[in-house]
């Protein structure tokens, strides 16, 4: 025998597509507010001398550094 009741549905309808695009939304200010606070640090870290950055724990940013041979400078004074 086949039964005719109806069933309530157990949650309530959402528009799917105001769900997304608000999960969406909340996605991009989520990515942007990370990206704000990492640039606020890097800018902290990139203000502070050797000494307060030692002081505080975290290693000196590696500087580039040039090598230069001997004699490299009278080799190209040479080649004017």
């Amino acid at each position: 025998m086949a039964r005719t009741e109806t069933h309530a549905k157990a949650n309530a309808w959402k528009p799917w597509p105001l769900e997304a695009a608000s999960q969406g939304m909340a996605m991009v200010v989520a990515a942007f507010t990370a990206w704000r606070t990492a640039a606020a640090g890097r800018r902290a870290l990139a203000d502070m001398t050797p000494d307060q950055l030692k002081d505080i724990g975290c290693p000196e940013p590696a500087r580039p550094t040039l090598f230069l041979r001997v004699g490299l400078m009278t080799d190209l004074m040479s080649m004017r």
